[in-house]
């Protein structure tokens, strides 16, 4: 035996491998050691302090930033630190709120598993809750401060994983506390509703925002039809609340659930995922025949469409146009059974049943609403979905499974794999390959787009012309990559990004869960649903067919682009107010208005603000023009832009500026 590749473990001899810290060897010794702050992908924080260990002639130190060396002798258990661990649990628990038998998270709060698992009966120290104001500003997440154990794990993943950065830490010791920039509420900041953070997050601070009281006053409403679809990505996840492995089908209970709780058609999401291959494909067949706007992304991630609207305005107009298969389901339904049964839409609810947050947002946005209705009413995240179902007494392991209602109920396994990341990739490659071609394949699975990495690449050749596709989950590599295609060091003719790591089956609205194990059960679980479905390609779905033939027409033509097409632009990244430079005297004093948001900054908005200040100091303008600058007026891709009075100037330059104040002051001059 060679002792230098061993360590001593409460008297074990350990192995000591690839592991970078004492805690990975802990663990892999069996021994769960408690922890709040420490997760493999996110940086070493160290702050919660319940991972401290003994080492011989170290003394206590904490495991998860300590790295093993030769001939360490470790404990685990002493009596000074079983004492240290209560202390700490319970000063946490002073300073958190107690409404824990009410909270959303109550069943996986580590809060409540650490008191439990320490044997903590009772705290001895008085409570410092400080009753902070409760964020629920956003349309996907519920911020709670009074429940934070500042543990960073929620920063981290923002910054670090989703390279976004919209929480952070403020102020200093007693007064620490976790905010969006500024002090601003959630929607008014760069948040784009991933709900990683509220994945992560080890108690209530950060929860997916419930719309489970709307569901049931519609489901109770006697002249509302209500409608739910289901997402791929919740069938091989839902069963996990009620004891079932991760990955095992649970579609017809899910069903079965559903109908026993008052909802008058049950879809599948994927029936409309197959609508989205035909639609996305011959978009990207379409594009590459003009050699316009490529590479072309996918548009089915909400959280990744708006990080591209903020962070990169300049690639919107490569989305693709299509919505997401939510989107196309919600206006999709209400068209059909609003006309089929002669009900107006108002008294048709569309509910989705998704593993993600952001979704939430997505139906909140103003494209999807017509005339004061929206296309998808609410959304439910399969952890609501599980407190619905327990909440209506079903015994979801042992329900008579059901099917779906049809059309909208049948589909493809292209449109299941939709749930992993690299199916919209490998649906899309089902169809492209006998659409270019002419020929039907045999063999469907693509299984070269599969994988755990955030960033993969694949080349392939279709019909004499070769083709470049990268496969992207998680937004710090997205980040990564759209990087490089601006500086031109990589091509790529299609790419497909998810926003959460692993695509939907790991998305903020699943069951809560800290091993990667979890997300790879389910993503295996997707691809056997897609094994045992007859049907494996979009356009063999037959009611997809007869829908194009009997109502939408030919695809992408006029009636196709309107119920299943959108369109995308530049957004804001933050509510801010202006910032004034002068103030006219007058009430009427013309306003002028620089945008000074990064894009328009780089294209050269300072030069414009400081050539319009020179022009109203040289010529006697300070007390008639209020100069003021913006931080976005969302037209990105068309800086730089300035509002002088009522025009709206967009790649304007000085002289443009100069000119329009010239007109507009002629009364004052």
């Amino acid at each position: 035996m060679n002792e230098y590749n061993y360590i001593t473990i409460d008297n074990k001899e350990v192995l000591v491998e690839d592991e970078k810290n004492l805690l990975e060897l802990i663990r892999k010794a069996g021994i769960n050691l408690p922890t709040f702050c420490y997760h493999s992908d996110l940086s070493v924080y160290g702050a919660c302090r319940l991972c401290m260990v003994e080492v011989e002639g170290m003394g206590l130190v904490p495991s998860c930033s300590t790295p093993p060396s030769p001939n360490m002798r470790v404990k685990t258990n002493t009596e000074e630190i079983r004492k240290m661990r209560k202390i700490i649990v319970e000063l946490l628990l002073a300073n958190h709120s107690q409404s824990c038998p009410t909270c959303q998270k109550s069943a996986d709060c580590q809060l409540q598993i650490l008191a439990r698992r320490l044997g903590i009966t009772e705290i001895r120290f008085k409570n410092q809750n400080k009753n902070l104001p409760i964020d629920d500003s956003s349309p996907s997440i519920v911020r709670d401060p009074n429940k934070c154990v500042l543990c960073g794990d929620c920063v981290r993943i923002c910054s670090e994983v989703q390279s976004v950065g919209a929480i952070d830490f403020a102020y200093r010791g007693a007064n620490t506390i976790v905010i969006p920039s500024f002090g601003k509420d959630l929607d008014k900041v760069e948040c784009i509703n991933c709900g990683q953070c509220a994945r992560i997050c080890p108690t209530g601070a950060l929860t997916p925002k419930s719309e489970i009281e709307h569901v049931w006053k519609a489901l109770h409403d006697p002249e509302k039809i209500v409608i739910a679809q289901i997402a791929p990505a919740v069938r091989v996840a839902i069963g996990e609340m009620f004891g079932l492995e991760p990955g095992v089908i649970s579609t017809g209970q899910t069903v079965a659930a559903l109908r026993a709780m008052g909802f008058n058609r049950v879809y599948d999401t994927c029936f409309t995922a197959d609508l989205t291959v035909i639609e996305e494909s011959n978009e990207f067949i379409r594009r590459v025949s003009q050699n316009k706007n490529l590479p072309q992304f996918t548009s089915c991630c909400p959280a990744w469409v708006k990080f591209v609207e903020q962070y990169y305005p300049e690639f919107v107009q490569h989305l693709s146009s299509c919505r997401s298969p939510q989107q196309m389901f919600g206006a999709l339904t209400k068209e059909i059974i609003s006309a089929q049964f002669n009900v107006e839409k108002a008294n048709i609810i569309v509910v989705s049943i998704m593993p993600c947050t952001a979704k939430k947002f997505e139906a909140k946005r103003p494209e999807f609403i017509h005339d004061g209705i929206k296309d998808v009413d609410y959304v439910l995240t399969t952890q609501e979905l599980g407190r619905m179902i327990e909440e209506t007494g079903l015994n979801f392991s042992e329900l008579e499974p059901e099917s779906f209602n049809l059309p909208f109920g049948f589909k493809t396994g292209a449109g299941v794999i939709f749930g992993n990341s690299g199916g919209v990739s490998e649906a899309v490659l089902r169809y492209t390959t006998e659409k270019l071609t002419g020929e039907k394949r045999e063999h469907y699975e693509f299984k070269n787009v599969r994988g755990d990495n955030g960033i993969r690449e694949i080349k392939f050749n279709l019909a004499d012309k070769d083709f470049s596709m990268a496969i992207v989950s998680g937004l710090g590599n997205a980040r990564e990559l759209l990087e490089k295609i601006k500086s031109k060091e990589v091509h790529y003719d299609f790419v497909e990004v998810m926003a959460c790591p692993g695509g939907c089956v790991g998305g903020a609205g699943q069951p809560v869960f800290t091993e990667i194990e979890i997300r790879r059960k389910r993503a295996r679980g997707i691809y056997d649903n897609d094994r045992m479905l007859e049907l494996h390609k979009s356009q063999d779905n037959p009611y997809i067919i007869e829908l194009y033939s009997s109502f939408l027409g030919e695809v992408g033509g006029e009636k196709a682009h309107k119920l299943l097409h959108t369109h995308y632009k530049s957004r804001k990244r933050i509510a801010d107010e202006d910032m004034h430079l002068t103030y006219a005297d007058k009430e009427e004093g013309l306003e002028v208005n620089v945008c000074f948001g990064t894009s328009c900054f780089i294209k050269g908005a300072q030069r414009i603000f400081r050539g319009i200040l020179d022009y109203i100091n040289a010529n006697g303008l300070r007390n008639k023009v209020n100069v003021s600058a913006s931080f976005c007026f969302e037209s990105c891709e068309r800086g730089p832009v300035a509002r002088i009075g009522d025009h709206v100037i967009e790649r304007c330059t000085v002289d443009l500026a100069i000119e329009t104040i010239k007109k507009e002051t002629e009364p004052y001059v």
